[in-house]
């Protein structure tokens, strides 16, 4: 497996994991859910979510192909998550709701803000152009720059006031709502071509 190292696929593979998991636009999210739970749990999200994307890699296919679910009905199912949450950035409104939990690692952090449907998605794609040990290394390099992130979430809410972060929040929920639209067109349009024949 380590014979089919190549640095070339694995930045590639690295920078368009970190497009997809867009881990530095999600900074409004994080500090407004450290400021909703009081924690983040740093080693816990990326650790889940690096295993999550590293599982999926391998087992993906079979795993939606044992429930009976293909690959764009995943993803337009994950285009409707990203778009509430987008929804809740942009209109300031809480439609998600979880008073049980203590802090914020694996949902809704691990998943789906950074190993969502889209990510998870991009990892089956870029399996059938790249060799797995490269799209490892990427999701690998992605975990760790998440992790870094997550654990200066104390720093960056003190750095970047609220004013300024309503306005990214409001910024980044329009990108993230393009995303989605983005996310569900594309696969409807698959999905919509495979199963009605004229």
């Amino acid at each position: 497996m380590f014979e089919a190292f190549s640095l070339k696929e694995t930045l590639t593979a690295t920078m368009v994991l970190f497009a997809v998991i867009d881990i530095v636009g999600s900074i409004p999210i994080i500090v407004g859910l450290k400021k909703k739970f009081g924690k983040i749990e740093a080693e816990r999200a990326s650790i889940v979510a690096g295993v999550l994307m590293i599982a999926f890699l391998f087992i993906g296919n079979k795993i939606l192909k044992l429930i009976g679910v293909d690959v764009n009905s995943f993803a337009i199912a994950g285009a409707f998550v990203i778009f509430i949450i987008a929804l809740e950035m942009i209109l300031g409104i809480e439609i998600h709701k979880n008073t049980e939990a203590k802090s914020a690692s694996i949902v809704p952090i691990a998943f789906p803000l950074i190993a969502g449907a889209g990510t998870l998605t991009t990892t089956l794609s870029l399996r059938a152009e790249y060799h797995d040990i490269n799209i490892i290394c990427g999701i690998i390099l992605n975990t760790i720059f998440v992790y870094l992130v997550l654990r200066s979430s104390n720093w960056l809410e003190n750095k970047l006031g609220d004013g300024t972060l309503q306005v990214l929040q409001k910024v980044f929920g329009i990108v993230l709502l393009a995303i989605s639209i983005k996310l569900f067109t594309a696969n409807f349009a698959q999905l919509f071509s495979t199963y009605v024949k004229f």
